[in-house]
C-alpha cells in the first residue's frame, strides 16, 4: 500500500515546485516505508510514498509512461491485474515492468475512464494525461482506499491520500467545519460527505474527478453502485454453493504477493471463514495473529486459538492491557479529523503484531454490512413491522410521548432500558435507523452546544443524510435501505477508515476479501430471509461456513474488539473526564456550553449516567482541535 500527493493548476500550466510536493508525500511516509518519488511537468507535480508489495524491483512511482503522455501516482491494489494486461497486451500493449499500476496506465490509454470498470481491487490514483491536460482522480467502488483533495488560494488542486498531506501546504486555509463538528458528536466520525477542515472533500466511494485545464471545476461523477433491487434466483442449497465460491474467489484473488502475506484472527465469523478459505488454498501454514485483553468478559482469544488448531496456523498471539489508553496521541495524529471508535486502539495494536511478520493481511470487515450481520437490522426489522401494524400519526402521537417521558435507565437490565425502542416507534424508519447508528442523539447534541450553533448550522442536521439515502436506495426492503446506507456511509467513515488508518500507520497493507464488488452484489441479490432470519445476522453465510468452521465459532454471541471506556473515565481517567469538561479548546471554539460539559462529567463520575462513550469522542475532538487549529495551545 501506499501514499500518493500532488498539485494540479487548473488554469495555466504554471511551474510546480518539486520540493512542495515532496513535503505533501513525506507526512505520508508511514504508508510507503519502501520509497519514495516526485515527478513534474508545466502545471501538475505528483508525489507518491511505496510499500512495496508486487514487483518490487519494477514498480517504482510516480509511473510515467514510455512516450512520457501519462504520469500516475496510485495506492492500491488491482487483484486481476494480470488477466486486465492479458487482454491488453492481445490489443497491442507492451509492458516495460510486470506491476499493477502499469495495467492502469495502458487501461487508460485504451479506454479512458471506462478502465474503472475493468479493474477489480481496491485502488485511489491520481493520474495526468499530457494530450488531455487533464487530471483523473479516482477511488474503488466501496471506498477502501482514501482520497482528498482542496482547490487551493493559487488556483490550484492538491490532493493527498490523508488529510495531513494537505495540511502541509501553506495555501491551505485551515479553518473549521461546523457542520463536520455536528456529524461528529452525531457518529464519532466525519463522514466521507464532509471533512472537518473547511473546503476540503474526500471523493466518495466508487466515483471519480476528471478535470481538463481551462475549463470549469466539475463534480464527482459516480461510477459504480450496488443494486439492492434485485433478487437471485435458485434454491437455497444452489445459492449457498455459489456464495461458497465466490467466497473463495475473494479470499484467493487477495493472496496474490511477492511479500509475505497474513491474516487478522479475532476468533469470530468473518477473521475466521477468511482463514479457513485461505487454509484450503494455501501449501503452508497461513499465519494469522490476534489480540487477546487482559480481562476475562473481554477476551476472545480462546475461539482464535480453537481456529489456529483447526487450521493448523502459523498462529501468534499478544496479550495486552485493556487500560491502553496511552495510544490516545498516536490516534490523534493518525486518523487527523477526530475519530471516536475505541475499537481503534485493539485494531492499532493487532496491526503492529502483524506488520511483525508480514507486509499484507487479510481481515474479515465488511461481512457486517454484505450480510446484514449487525443486532441493529434484527431491531429495525421488528420495528419495521409495529409500523406496518399502526398508522404513523398514531405512533407518533403514542410512542412518541412514552419515548420522551420514559427514564433513561443505563443502570437497568437491558429488557427495562425501552427509551430507545420507544423513541423509535415514534419516527419513521429511516428516522429512527438514523438515530440507532449515532452515538450522541440530537436531543443530547443540543443540550451540549451553545446556543448560537443552530444559528450557524443553518439546517444542518447530521442524520439527514442517511434519511436521504434510505429513500432514494435502490431496494425492496426496509433491510436493503439499511444495509445501502450502511455500505455508503458507516462502512467507508467508520470501518474502513479505521483498518486503513491503524494499518497505515504502521506501513501494513490490509486486503479485505469481504468487500469484493462482486460478492457485495451478490449478497445485496439474497432474499432478505437469507441475510437475516429469526434474529440471526448472516444467515445464509452461517450455513455456508458450516463445512468449515463449529458452531461454538459461528453462533456465539458478537463482541468485536470492546474497550471499557465507560470504567476507564471512572479510574484511571476520571481526571482527564475533568480535564475535558473545562477544555480550553472546545471553550476556545465557542461550540460548547461548557456547564453541560461539566454536567456530563460529573453524572458518569457518580455513575448516575453512562457517558463513558462521550467523553471519549468529546477527549478526541479536543486533541483534534488543538493539533488541526491551534486552540486551546
Amino acid at each position: 500500500m501506499c501514499g500518493i500527493a500532488g498539485i494540479f493548476h487548473l488554469n495555466t500550466p504554471k511551474p510546480v515546485d518539486p520540493a512542495r510536493v515532496a513535503a505533501m508525500s513525506d507526512v505520508l511516509a508511514h504508508r510507503g516505508p519502501d520509497g519514495s518519488g516526485v515527478w513534474t511537468a508545466p502545471g501538475v507535480g505528483l508525489g507518491h510514498r511505496r510499500l512495496s508489495v508486487i514487483d518490487l524491483g519494477g514498480g517504482a512511482q510516480p509511473m510515467v509512461s514510455a512516450d512520457g503522455r501519462i504520469a500516475i501516482s496510485y495506492n492500491g491494489e488491482v487483484y486481476n491485474f494480470a488477466e486486465v494486461r492479458a487482454e491488453l497486451e492481445r490489443l497491442g500493449h507492451v509492458f516495460r515492468t510486470h506491476s499493477d499500476t502499469e495495467v492502469i496506465l495502458h487501461g487508460w490509454r485504451q479506454w479512458g475512464v471506462d478502465c474503472l470498470s475493468r479493474f477489480h481491487g481496491m485502488f485511489a490514483f491520481a493520474l495526468f494525461d499530457a494530450h488531455k491536460q487533464s487530471l483523473f482522480l479516482a477511488r474503488d467502488r466501496l471506498g477502501v482506499k482514501p482520497l482528498h483533495y482542496a482547490r487551493l488560494s493559487d488556483d490550484s488542486l492538491a490532493f493527498a491520500s490523508e488529510l495531513k498531506g494537505l495540511l502541509v501546504d501553506p495555501a491551505l486555509r485551515r479553518a473549521p467545519d461546523l457542520r463536520a463538528i455536528e456529524d461528529y458528536m452525531a457518529f464519532g466520525y466525519v463522514p466521507d460527505d464532509a471533512c472537518i477542515v473547511s473546503g476540503v472533500e474526500k471523493l466518495a466511494a466508487g466515483h471519480y474527478l476528471l478535470i481538463t485545464r481551462g475549463k470549469a471545476m466539475v463534480r464527482p461523477v459516480r461510477w459504480w453502485d450496488v443494486d439492492f433491487g434485485l433478487r437471485a434466483e435458485g434454491s437455497q442449497k444452489a445459492l449457498e454453493e455459489e456464495l461458497v465460491e465466490r467466497m473463495r474467489a475473494a479470499v484467493t484473488s487477495r493472496m496474490v504477493s511477492d511479500v509475505p502475506l497474513g491474516a487478522f484472527l479475532s476468533g469470530g465469523v468473518d477473521s475466521s471463514a477468511v482463514v479457513a478459505l485461505m487454509a484450503e488454498a494455501s501449501s503452508r501454514a497461513v499465519k494469522t495473529c490476534s489480540i487477546g485483553f487482559d480481562q476475562s468478559d473481554l477476551d476472545e482469544s480462546r475461539y482464535a486459538d480453537l481456529v489456529a488448531q483447526r487450521f493448523a496456523t502459523d498462529h501468534r498471539k499478544r496479550a495486552v492491557a485493556v487500560d491502553d489508553y496511552a495510544l490516545i496521541d498516536t490516534l490523534v495524529d493518525a486518523f487527523d479529523e477526530p475519530f471516536a471508535d475505541a475499537s481503534a486502539l485493539p485494531t492499532y495494536r493487532v496491526c503492529q503484531l502483524a506488520r511483525e511478520s508480514v507486509t499484507v493481511a487479510l481481515s474479515g470487515d465488511g461481512a457486517d454490512e454484505a450480510f446484514a450481520g449487525y443486532r441493529r437490522y434484527a431491531f429495525q426489522q421488528g420495528e419495521e413491522r409495529v409500523r406496518g401494524f399502526i398508522p404513523a400519526a398514531v405512533r407518533e402521537l403514542l410512542f412518541g410521548a412514552l419515548g420522551k417521558f420514559y427514564p433513561k435507565a443505563d443502570w437497568a437490565p437491558r429488557p427495562l432500558r425501552a427509551k430507545a425502542t420507544l423513541q423509535a416507534l415514534g419516527l419513521s424508519g429511516e428516522e429512527a435507523y438514523a438515530r440507532a447508528v449515532g452515538v450522541t442523539p440530537p436531543e443530547m447534541r443540543a443540550r451540549l452546544f451553545s446556543a448560537d450553533v443552530p444559528r450557524e448550522l443553518r439546517g444542518h442536521r447530521a442524520e439527514a443524510r442517511y434519511v436521504e439515502i434510505m429513500r432514494g436506495a435502490p431496494g425492496r426492503d426496509a433491510l436493503d435501505r439499511a444495509q445501502y446506507a450502511d455500505l455508503k456511509i458507516w462502512l467507508p467513515g467508520d470501518i474502513l477508515t479505521k483498518v486503513d488508518r491503524m494499518s497505515m500507520a504502521v506501513g501494513l497493507e490490509a486486503r479485505e476479501p469481504w468487500l469484493d464488488h462482486r460478492l457485495i452484489q451478490f449478497a445485496a441479490s439474497l432474499p432478505v430471509n437469507l441475510r437475516l432470519r429469526g434474529g440471526e445476522g448472516k444467515w445464509l453465510m452461517k450455513k455456508a461456513m458450516a463445512r468449515y468452521l463449529p458452531d461454538e465459532v459461528l453462533y456465539r454471541p458478537k463482541m468485536g474488539f470492546v474497550t471499557p471506556i465507560s470504567a476507564w473515565f471512572r479510574g484511571p481517567l476520571a481526571g482527564e473526564a475533568e480535564r475535558i469538561s473545562r477544555s480550553a479548546a472546545l471553550a476556545e471554539s465557542g461550540w460548547f456550553d461548557m456547564v453541560a460539559l461539566e454536567g456530563v462529567a460529573a453524572a458518569h463520575k457518580s455513575g448516575r449516567r453512562d457517558h463513558g462513550r462521550l467523553l471519549w469522542q468529546l477527549m478526541m475532538l479536543d486533541g483534534s482541535l488543538g493539533k488541526l487549529f491551534g486552540l486551546g495551545r
